[in-house]
């Protein structure tokens, strides 16, 4: 293998020496390539992105110092059509041959495929950016530009074209000197409308320019956006930005920017009498139809009702809806000022009901009103199909099955109670074929893995709580409340699991960029069938109990042991766990560090094997900067608390329940878990221009057991690995701690994470990334004493894992294929001073395959 390895490294050195000896191969003699850019801002170089992005020519993208593109680009022919009619068509023998091998139509589409091959060369590739007087002047003039709308403006720039030992390549050096900057001033008003003019000086000290700061041009944008939205919200319905203007005197000032702000009033007709001016208006009715069609705009409505304050909804059939449901949702209300807000936030709610399409709201004046300043607003709601079915087939793979085959559908009820309810029916299924058989069954069945379920839930646009929670969630939050149940069952993987969870959750957004998120219930019930298969299942377990069993010193009762010496499933191996757990003369001769093992082994198979209840509640904390799908800049930072099990704690005392033997409550037969969880998980997205991502992420997350339980279960516990989080191991391979990864699912109530990743573009749609992912999980206060596996103390950080590669993404628009390749780079399995860059090869690489981004 690392034979191997070397030779593609020469492989690849040598490419890229041949690359590098090709990129001018396309340029003409008095030509050259742009190679880099410099600019030295008085006298002192810069490396601010934002200067060098006013550049009109940048050098061609690189990966690892080679323009790649540039080197797909120059494979294509220039002149492909003289090439091939040189080649194939003049050429009469070669001609003739080919037209009688393979016909004239199929000859006339091989000349096509080779022209169609270029034309995607060229597209794949980039062209040579080659330097042009005229680009560089045109930089020169933006970078004046950019300088002088940032206050300098007496700025000058010029620039140098740097010739390079390399045949036909040059840098260009641009220099700026910007001399003094000019700062703001005075500031002063001009404002022809009264009704401006007031609202104007109500709100002034929120103006974006400042007297004493630096002058910049985006300053003075941002303020006639700000006044144009502050004129809007007051009342102005017809106020535009284009009234707005500004006049900055700088003559004589000594680098001071006088400024005055200029608002016109309306403009008025030559024919008009009487002068036009701007008023405040407010809402005099809002009518509401409730399901608007084109086709039905000329029939008569047929049914309609009032709702108290001005509201009138209007119906062509039967009102399906009820009236306060529909008004809930609306922010205009009649008696008060036009606002833009009130009718964005309309938009939004209805939006969200997912019973309308699109709204559309209207405004027009009030017939009625004999000032001009009463509007009347007309909402058109379209309903949505009330119900919907949907269906969905996917194959997977995974560490823990070979092939996968998973199925479902769904039925959604819209407007199920006439409240903008809706209320949704699913059901999934799936069969897989696990990597290791864990049955005992002699049947021999390629898909032996299945799981059945069926969830129900029903979703209200409102806080659905005994006491009114307007003052505390107003309805421009967007409340929601979902009620939620579901089942389901797995069969023939083992220990096989029935599940019930429910969950009562409320969901509210402050703002464009904050969700809250509260389960005042979250309940789960997991119920093992086949505890008696664990050592089945988890056969590094069984493996280690069979190296203790057959030790020298070791004696035990035969009957505990197979015809092979080993451990019988499942009588043998838990008789010689009591054994040990309860000091019985049946088993003798362990050191203490083996009767330390046997424990571990029977903490976990007791945690793993036993029935859970969790009932549990959470509160959930988002920040999320991303404006769309499409936005590469953006912060995302997460918290979330959840603690379970203190209610059925309270009940229990309160209720003078007996404890078990463990000293625990017991509710329907099951030793219900206990614990605090918090969870912090941050972000955070860099655009560094040309297509190239710098992304971070770093969670941090610990599960404290208490009270009623000393142990968290395994569906609330965490794990590391796999292609979302540490690449250079397989899912549940990770820790905890140094202990290696020795069991099949390894899991711990700790975890650390930090990944690093740059993304770049190859070409076209495919992408690749080179990254660095960095964390582990540990055993904390919790039943586990194994030292490997626990976190004591800061110097346990030497155990953090790091895996690094690097991988392949290809972009379908709705969706990203991803190919990652993890390498451990540094082992905490391994012993102390063996660690860094042991299995850093491709012999022991992890490959994963992923949709989408990791984060």
């Amino acid at each position: 293998m690392k034979r191997l390895f070397a030779k593609i490294s020469l492989f690849f050195l040598a490419t890229l020496f041949l690359f590098s000896c090709d990129a001018v191969k396309r340029l003409e003699e008095n030509q050259q390539l742009l190679e880099q850019n410099q600019i030295y801002v008085n006298g002192e170089k810069t490396n601010q992105t934002s200067v060098y992005g006013q550049l009109d020519q940048e050098p061609n993208t690189k990966l690892l110092g080679i323009p790649l593109r540039l080197h797909f680009y120059n494979l294509a022919r220039p002149h492909i059509d003289s090439v091939l009619n040189e080649k194939y068509i003049q050429d009469s023998v070669k001609f003739r041959r080919l037209v009688n091998r393979l016909s004239r139509k199929q000859f006339d589409q091989l000349i096509q495929n080779k022209k169609d091959f270029n034309a995607w060369l060229k597209r794949t590739g980039e062209a040579p950016v080659i330097l042009k007087n005229k680009d560089i002047e045109d930089s020169e003039e933006k970078l004046r530009s950019y300088y002088w709308n940032n206050g300098w403006f007496n700025v000058t720039t010029s620039s140098e074209i740097i010739p390079l030992e390399e045949e036909k390549k040059a840098r260009v050096e641009y220099f700026v000197e910007t001399g003094k900057a000019y700062d703001v001033d005075s500031i002063k008003t001009r404002i022809s409308s009264p009704v401006l003019d007031s609202i104007y000086n109500e709100h002034d000290q929120n103006s974006v320019i400042k007297s004493g700061r630096q002058y910049k041009t985006l300053d003075y944008n941002a303020e006639r956006d700000r006044l144009t939205s502050l004129f809007r919200n007051n009342g102005v319905y017809n106020f535009e930005q284009e009234y707005i203007s500004f006049d900055a005197d700088t003559i004589n000032t000594n680098y001071n920017v006088n400024t005055s702000v200029i608002i016109g009033d309306l403009p008025t007709a030559e024919e008009d009498t009487v002068k036009n001016s701007f008023k405040i208006h407010k809402i005099s009715r809002v009518n509401i139809i409730t399901d608007y069609k084109f086709t039905n705009k000329n029939k008569p409505l047929l049914d309609s009702a009032q709702v108290k304050g001005g509201y009138y909804l209007y119906s062509y059939d039967e009102l399906n809806y009820k009236p306060e449901a529909i008004t809930d949702a609306v922010f205009i209300r009649p008696g008060r000022i036009y606002r833009d807000i009130d009718r964005t936030r309309t938009y939004s709610r209805l939006n969200s009901y997912r019973v309308f399409k699109y709204p559309n709201i209207q405004y027009m004046p009030d017939p009625e009103d004999s000032t001009g300043t009463d509007l009347i607003t007309n909402i058109f709601l379209t309903p949505q199909q009330k119900y919907s079915l949907g269906f969905n087939f996917d194959l997977s793979q995974s560490n823990i099955q070979k092939f996968g085959i998973g199925f479902g559908g769904s039925l959604l009820i819209r407007n199920v109670f006439g409240g903008a309810e809706n209320f949704e029916i699913s059901a999934r299924g799936s069969i897989g074929s696990s990597k290791d058989a864990v049955t005992n069954s002699s049947e021999d069945r390629f898909f032996d893995i299945t799981e059945i379920g069926a969830d129900v839930s029903l979703t209200f646009p409102r806080i659905f709580f005994p006491i009114n929670t307007e003052k505390l969630v107003p309805k421009y939050m967007s409340p929601f409340t979902s009620l939620s149940i579901g089942v389901s069952t797995q069969t023939n993987i083992g220990l096989d699991k029935q599940n019930i969870t429910g969950e009562l959750n409320y969901k509210w957004t402050p703002s464009k960029k904050l969700t809250n998120s509260f389960d005042l219930l979250d309940i789960q019930y997991v119920r093992n069938l086949n505890a008696a298969n664990y050592f089945n299942v988890y056969r590094s377990s069984y493996q280690d109990l069979n190296e203790v069993v057959n030790s020298v010193n070791v004696v035990t009762d035969p009957a505990y042991l197979n015809g092979s010496g080993n451990l019988t499933i499942p009588k043998g191996a838990n008789a010689f766990i009591n054994d040990i757990n309860n000091n019985r003369s049946t088993t003798t001769g362990l050191t203490t560090n083996q009767s330390q093992i046997v424990r571990n082994i029977g903490e976990r198979k007791q945690r793993l094997t036993e029935n859970n209840l969790i009932f549990a509640s959470n509160f959930t904390y988002l920040w999320n900067t991303k404006d769309n799908l499409y936005d590469r800049e953006f912060t995302r930072f997460r918290i979330k608390l959840e603690t379970a099990g203190n209610f059925l704690y309270a009940a229990s005392s309160l209720a003078g329940l007996d404890k078990n033997s463990n000293g625990n409550y017991d509710v329907l037969g099951v030793n219900f878990s206990q614990y605090v969880k918090p969870e912090i998980d941050f972000i955070k997205h860099w655009d560094l221009g040309h297509q190239n991502i710098f992304a971070i992420r770093a969670f941090g997350g610990i599960a404290i057991p208490y009270g009623n339980a000393n142990s968290i279960p395994f569906t609330r516990s965490f794990f590391a690995g796999g292609p979302n989080d540490n690449r250079a191991w397989q899912a549940y391979d990770l820790g905890p701690g140094s202990s290696g990864g020795r069991n099949e699912f390894n899991e711990a109530n700790m975890k650390l994470a930090l990944n690093l990743e740059h993304r770049y573009n190859l070409f076209g749609s495919l992408n690749s990334a080179f990254f660095v992912d960095i964390g582990n999980i540990w055993n904390v206060l919790d039943i586990v004493e194994d030292d490997a596996s626990t976190f004591t103390s800061f110097s346990d950080l030497k155990d953090i894992a790091v895996g690094s590669g690097f991988g392949l993404r290809y972009d379908f628009n709705f969706f990203i294929l991803r190919f990652d390749v993890g390498f451990k780079t540094y082992n905490p399995g391994r012993s102390l001073g063996n660690r860094w860059f042991k299995e850093y090869n491709f012999g022991h690489a992890v490959y994963n395959v992923g949709i989408n981004y990791p984060f």
